[in-house]
């Protein structure tokens, strides 16, 4: 993704957008709405590239009901009747390169967000799908700016659960459709052919994974751990029974995670080595996770992770997933850097810009200026190959029961770009303070 904007969703009342790159950074004071941000993308992903309404209860986002996303316009109650929430991204096949532009309004249904109007656009090309009851469907479409708008009802029931599919139009028969209501359609059909690449595009997004949404706390460490079946979750609970699966189904994939968890272990001063302890030969049997920290000379004694403190228990379940075999196509954390020493959270900037490098999209909620510091600093010396514009650093601003979204770039130095006054205000406060000015 490009770009999101929003619309009457929390606390972003007026209509703004904020840039996205490939490692973006939301940055600001607690209760801005980073976190609700980091929900809007991945909701934004649901109704676009899956066939589900999204959920904006789901771990590890809970934002209520429809009343308590809606943007409030004052303290007394007074409430818009409906959110929008948008996002651009750039299409390039052999036949097309621009930008596609989606867009969906949210309704009040059953105390739940729900998308009554779902807009996709390239070029002059726009199609708008309205939800009207269960059973049905209305589409309009434009080909130019010029046109009128076209329209016709769509019946659902032969998708059946597709009811709540995100763009019927990736699945149009349009030939069926142009035959059926061929009187409705324009004498020149260009729709399918004008959207196809964006049809092609949507459809294969479609297969590929959900955003990982990852929880600002992770799962506390056990002693010893009883495998279970490796499903994701945002807390990474599932991570010791991952990495003690891999190390038993396939060793040489095992060795390639273990290699770069060590690298970082050793580059942040964690930990050394790492291993998987089993109490037995079979998948089933009970295992710990061990690390080793050793001196210049000799090797450390291997010691449990809950006997390491917490800093090593919660950055690996990130590690894992940054680092694994098959990540997902986009990352949505939230304050990574969690009981990191300072020299630890700026290792993570390092591997943030080196995922990113590697045609990741990582869009990561901060309050450690040595992630952003890490940041600048490996641009500017071109460490990772990461550019100054494949970094976007969102600055949230608090105001009058709003929140302003600074879009902020680096440039080649590593310095810091269209910042507003109040960015790093506080710090320089406190430098001024320390040193008696």
């Amino acid at each position: 993704m490009d770009s999101i904007t929003l619309e009457n969703y929390r606390c972003f009342g007026s209509r703004q957008t904020a840039r996205l790159a490939p490692l973006t950074l939301l940055v600001g004071p607690n209760t801005a709405g980073k976190t609700s941000f980091l929900a809007a993308i991945r909701a934004l992903w649901d109704v676009a590239f899956r066939d589900v309404a999204p959920d904006f209860r789901g771990m590890p986002y809970d934002l209520g009901s429809f009343q308590d996303i809606v943007h409030q316009k004052s303290g007394r109650g007074g409430q818009s009747a409906c959110f929008e929430a948008g996002f651009e991204y750039s299409l390039i096949t052999e036949m097309y390169s621009g930008v596609m532009r989606f867009n969906a309004t949210f309704e009040n249904r059953a105390e739940a967000p729900f998308p009554i109007i779902r807009r996709i656009a390239r070029d002059d090309a726009r199609v708008e799908v309205y939800a009207q009851e269960r059973e049905q469907q209305s589409i309009y479409w434009q080909e130019s700016h010029e046109e009128e708008w076209h329209s016709f009802p769509f019946d659902l029931p032969t998708y059946g659960d597709a009811v709540l599919a995100p763009l019927m139009l990736l699945t149009f028969p349009w030939e069926a459709i142009a035959e059926q209501y061929g009187d409705a359609l324009p004498a020149n059909t260009e729709v399918s052919k004008n959207l196809q690449d964006l049809i092609n595009e949507i459809t294969r997004r479609k297969l590929s994974p959900q955003p990982f949404a990852g929880a600002p706390i992770r799962s506390r460490p056990l002693r010893t751990y009883d495998p279970v079946r490796p499903y994701r979750d945002p807390e990474g609970e599932y991570i010791p029974s991952y990495l003690a699966s891999l190390s038993r189904r396939n060793p040489d994939e095992w060795q390639k995670l273990k290699g770069v968890l060590e690298k970082f272990g050793r580059h942040s001063g964690l930990f050394d080595d790492i291993e998987v302890k089993s109490f037995g030969q079979s998948g089933g049997d009970p295992f710990q996770i061990q690390i080793r920290k050793s001196g210049k000379r000799r090797k450390g004694p291997w010691r449990n992770l809950i006997d390491v403190g917490y800093g090593v228990s919660q950055v690996l379940p990130v590690l894992a997933e940054l680092l694994s075999a098959e990540p997902p196509p986009m990352f949505l954390l939230q304050q990574p850097e969690v009981h990191l020493h300072p020299s630890a959270q700026a290792e993570l900037g390092t591997l943030f810009c080196s995922v990113a490098a590697g045609g990741r999209q990582l869009v990561i909620e901060t309050h450690s200026d040595y992630i952003i510091d890490r940041v600048r600093m490996d641009v500017r010396d071109g460490a990772t190959g990461l550019k100054p514009e494949d970094v976007s650093i969102l600055y949230f601003e608090p105001g009058d029961l709003e929140v302003k979204i600074h879009s902020i770039r680096i440039d080649e130095a590593g310095n810091v770009l269209d910042a507003p006054h109040s960015y790093g205000e506080f710090f320089m406060a406190e430098t001024r303070r320390s040193i008696g000015l």
